[in-house]
């Protein structure tokens, strides 16, 4: 615990230090547009304040919150479907699935935790799809729902099984993920806005590139080194390793979304240009790296 607040402590100290300095930089330099970096950090104000709660107090505050988390993340992405009135029940069993996959984290059934959205939501999703009797875009609408399960409901979720799976290291192994996935969207968002030539796919996010890439991934496993004695029971060698894992998967789901929403929202640039904005649209690593580290955790130590 006494890591955990000092932690925290330390990011309040260089958010605030950030926010002073863009500040500053506005009140100095009023034609050119911040705006892009005022979002990202309160962006991070945002999710330092749900990620306190998952840390600091017990596992079922933590819990609580992160439902909280899944239930909105998962909202903005129905926002970007194209959905007809037979969706609307889809989406209702949809939602119900969240408290029932932190029901399985809560009494710690790691098994049906591990295989309810996969499987059991994957074969019984599309029945009030079918008893609404839509046909005309029946697997767009299902197909895309179970993504959304998947994404912002089964990865997601994982943050929450840490203090269940490991009640002595899982708060302090929720706060490293998290501070290492942000280091990285910071750091290749930084990057690829200044010095970024080599777009990944410009057509879906211009701002991830193969500099912001490399840069994120160096970066990110320098900060693991100096990170992981803190707040992990790690080794040097899986706490160096864990750098480079987090940095590549929280690539992956940054790309993966990006295309993702991109497709969701063709024809629709006014909705697109409304969701660039939204805190929530800063989740998309996570949505990767969470289940990710999870499992190679899980596989390689035993206090998992």
């Amino acid at each position: 615990m006494n890591t955990t607040i000092v932690t925290l402590t330390m990011i309040f100290i260089v958010l605030s230090s950030v926010s002073f300095v863009f500040l500053f930089l506005k009140k100095r330099e009023p034609e050119k547009d911040f705006s892009h970096v005022f979002l990202r950090v309160k962006t991070w104000w945002g999710m330092l304040v749900v990620f306190a709660m998952a840390t600091l107090f017990n596992p079922i505050v933590s819990l609580l919150s992160l439902m909280v988390l899944c239930f909105f993340a998962l909202k903005e992405y129905f926002s970007m479907m194209k959905t007809r009135r037979a969706d609307r029940r889809l989406f209702l069993w949809s939602y119900l699935a969240i408290p029932l996959q932190f029901y399985w984290i809560f009494i710690g059934w790691y098994g049906m935790f591990i295989v309810f959205i996969p499987v059991y939501v994957f074969l019984f999703l599309p029945l009030p799809r079918l008893l609404g009797k839509g046909t005309s875009g029946f697997l767009r609408s299902v197909s895309s729902t179970q993504w959304g399960l998947m994404l912002m409901v089964f990865g997601l979720s994982h943050l929450a099984y840490y203090q269940f799976a490991t009640p002595q290291y899982g708060a302090n192994l929720v706060l490293f993920l998290v501070v290492l996935t942000q280091i990285n969207d910071m750091v290749h968002y930084l990057i690829s806005l200044y010095l970024g030539k080599k777009k990944v796919v410009p057509s879906a996010n211009p701002l991830i590139t193969w500099e912001g890439f490399i840069g994120a991934l160096l970066i990110t496993t320098a900060a693991s080194y100096f990170i992981y004695p803190i707040l992990t029971p790690l080794d040097m060698t899986f706490g160096i390793l864990s750098g480079v894992l987090i940095s590549c998967t929280g690539f992956f789901g940054s790309l993966t979304i990006s295309v993702l929403k991109r497709d969701l929202l063709i024809g629709d640039q006014e909705k697109f240009n409304i969701l660039k904005k939204s805190y929530l649209n800063r989740v998309d690593s996570l949505t990767y790296t969470s289940p990710v580290f999870f499992h190679v955790i899980r596989y390689f130590f035993d206090f998992m």
